[in-house]
């Protein structure tokens, strides 16, 4: 596991202990370069041998979204939610409909127009989310090939 990744003290600011599985999930989402499901991270536990029933590791992810640490994400056809570490504040979504490959947008575009519906509507804007849905370019050649 990771030593000195932040995390610690925002968990003891929000009054969650930081507890070793509550360490071990963050490592594993810090780690990741995808959002991962619920199950994608008990395995990835399970192969570092760390001992977590699949029970802790839906909670763990809930206490951690409520306090922002982490990003619950919902993808169109899909049961699954999945979970991303939350260090750079809200982000956007390119998503595959094809693989399920997801790719993280950093910059929000949607800043501008957010303040300008607030200024037309008179409506106090807290938040978004953005999920684009498409083909990546390995499923738009595969697309091609199929018909």
């Amino acid at each position: 596991m990771s030593k000195n990744t932040g995390y610690e003290e925002k968990l003891k600011k929000s009054g969650l202990k930081s507890t070793k599985s509550r360490k071990a999930i963050l490592d594993i989402l810090i780690k990741s370069n995808q959002p991962m499901a619920a199950e994608q991270i008990f395995i990835a536990l399970k192969e570092e041998n760390i001992d977590i029933n699949l029970s802790t590791v839906y909670r763990t992810l809930e206490s951690l979204e409520n306090i922002d640490m982490v990003t619950k994400i919902n993808i169109m056809d899909d049961d699954r939610m999945l979970f991303e570490y939350n260090m750079l504040g809200h982000r956007h979504y390119l998503i595959c409909i094809g693989c399920k490959k997801i790719l993280t947008i950093q910059n929000c575009p949607l800043g501008s127009y957010e303040k300008e519906l607030e200024n037309e509507t008179n409506f106090a804007i807290l938040g978004h989310k953005l999920y684009l849905y498409g083909y990546c370019s390995e499923c738009q050649i595969t697309q091609t090939n199929n018909k």
